[in-house]
């Protein structure tokens, strides 16, 4: 049986059960464990499943984001560790990029004691926060407002970012993969490239509830960032995809 067979048989599995383990793919396709493991790989390369412990699952399609109230609720113990985690990669006198989000705000309430560093960031919440609470050097963006997550998206929000050298970039996500970050509103897919393109390192942050999760336009591939700090609750067989990408992964404990 040739790959693409293979391939079919998996996502017509996974589409049946939702849920699907390596042992028995290999028991079913009469193949070894290592070649499910690439087909698997291929397959999430793909966004087409997503890898969870001890097998695989169908990705879950984000059609719409949460609004900002509704995310600074959702999975905030994993969110603060995440934030101290991250705060510690932050080298001195540097100019980081903080996207809007709410773990991205956790990281911000982590720093407020720091005055050696400029932070850029297009979210209303975290330059308000900044703002109050520390002595950093800040710079909005500015752009289009999204209202539901109080942050600026679109062309002059990118082009900002284009006028700016960023040491270290902290991006968030509402879905990622190991095939890259998607979102449901493309006027965020031109700020996030910008961010890339304007920083010397990228960092993904996000906790594990976003991964496996997929949207209609694929804003990064997961290789742009040297680094991914989540949570502790990312399945082995992702794991180890990171560190095969070259990518670093720190995992914060709760």
């Amino acid at each position: 049986m040739i790959p693409v067979e293979r391939h079919q048989q998996i996502l017509a599995l996974v589409s049946e059960r939702g849920v699907v383990s390596i042992a028995e793919l290999t028991e079913r396709l009469g193949v070894s464990h290592m070649t499910i493991r690439r087909d698997l790989q291929k397959l999430e390369e793909q966004g087409s499943v997503i890898s969870v412990s001890g097998g695989v699952q169908s990705a879950e399609r984000v059609a719409i984001e949460p609004s900002h109230q509704d995310k600074e609720s959702m999975f905030s113990q994993q969110k603060a560790a995440i934030g101290q985690l991250a705060a510690r990669q932050i080298p001195v006198n540097s100019c980081i990029y903080l996207d809007a989000g709410t773990t991205t705000l956790a990281l911000a309430k982590r720093i407020s004691e720091r005055d050696d560093i400029t932070v850029v960031t297009n979210d209303f919440v975290i330059a308000a926060y900044l703002l109050e609470h520390s002595q950093c050097k800040l710079i909005h963006t500015g752009g289009t407002v999204c209202r539901e997550n109080r942050s600026c998206v679109g062309a002059a929000a990118a082009q900002a970012l284009g006028n700016l050298f960023i040491d270290l970039a902290f991006i968030s996500a509402s879905s990622w993969s190991m095939r890259g970050l998607s979102t449901p509103n493309e006027d965020k897919v031109m700020v996030k490239k910008a961010i890339v393109e304007a920083s010397r390192r990228c960092v993904l942050l996000s906790d594990t509830s976003k991964y496996g999760k997929v949207a209609t336009y694929l804003a990064l591939p997961i290789t742009v960032f040297d680094m991914v700090i989540t949570d502790g609750n990312l399945a082995e067989a992702v794991q180890e995809a990171i560190r095969q990408a070259n990518i670093t992964l720190l995992m914060a404990s709760v």
